[in-house]
């Protein structure tokens, strides 16, 4: 490999800073001696890097509000207003019931994420392991065939820092970069499956350039959060990735610019 890769053990994915070397910092140890996730105040202080997910963030991300908009019309249908309810306090309740199904959404991402990162870490078939990580190993084994791959791979390079979720380069070859996203049934049923979005692209060509690998292949692995059966993988071109590292490009300067937080080499115009 032309670079060390940093392997590192699954953790929370509360907060999204990291140290110069590229380990995680997603929390610290409060002046109450409790641990708490890491906020912006901390990095400055610390030094810290903001991983490429809290850059993507700053930007609208269409696939991402129309859920949450779904969720909100599907919990106001199901909430009817009490008759001595407050409009005010309908609205609270409502509020509650949809942060409840995004919670429960991203706790089952989360456990098949760490499903998935044990199948590869033990590099071994997981007879075990419930559904989808055997289907996503076959998918990428039919896909890329035989690689010698790591998961949870951090990295830390010129203002910018993440985590990638499987990735594989040998000696000569230019890599191969993966990172997986949970979806619903609706989004696989369609003639034309709402899966893959500009902020996929991005978060896939800043990770290739943090890690130094300038010409890997890169792609996504959708599965089922609720239907673990489905599994479906988008690579992305060549011509998407140089234009989606573009718009990932001018993310950046706009977010170092609002947060007022200074990268300490002199590498942002």
């Amino acid at each position: 490999m032309n670079e060390p890769l940093i392997p590192v053990a699954h953790p929370s994915e509360a907060g999204h800073w990291y140290r110069p070397d590229g380990t995680p910092a997603y929390e610290i140890v409060g002046k109450n001696g409790q641990r708490r996730p890491t906020t912006l105040r901390d990095a400055k202080n610390l030094g810290l890097v903001p991983s490429v997910t809290t850059i993507i963030a700053s930007a609208a991300r269409p696939g991402l509000e129309n859920w949450k908009i779904d969720q909100g019309i599907l919990a106001a249908l199901t909430l009817p207003r009490g008759a001595d309810e407050s409009e005010k306090d309908w609205l609270a309740r409502v509020k509650l019931d949809s942060a409840e199904q995004a919670r429960k959404a991203a706790e089952r991402g989360t456990q098949i994420h760490a499903s998935i990162e044990r199948m590869y870490r033990d590099d071994i078939w997981p007879p075990d392991e419930p559904e989808p990580a055997p289907s996503v190993w076959r998918v990428i084994d039919d896909y890329f065939g035989d690689q010698f791959w790591e998961p949870e791979v951090t990295f830390a390079r010129r203002g910018i820092a993440g985590k990638v979720d499987l990735a594989s380069k040998t000696i000569g070859d230019s890599g191969i970069i993966i990172d997986f996203k949970g979806k619903y049934p609706s989004d696989f049923d369609s003639v034309k499956p709402r899966l893959a979005f500009d902020e996929h692209a991005m978060q896939l060509a800043a990770y290739r350039y943090g890690l130094g690998w300038d010409n890997a292949r890169c792609a996504n692995v959708f599965f089922g959060r609720f239907e673990p059966w489905r599994v479906a993988i988008h690579e992305w071109s060549e011509d998407d990735l140089q234009r989606a590292y573009g718009m990932f490009d001018g993310l950046l300067h706009y977010w170092y610019a609002k947060s007022g937080l200074e990268p300490e080499m002199e590498w942002i115009a």
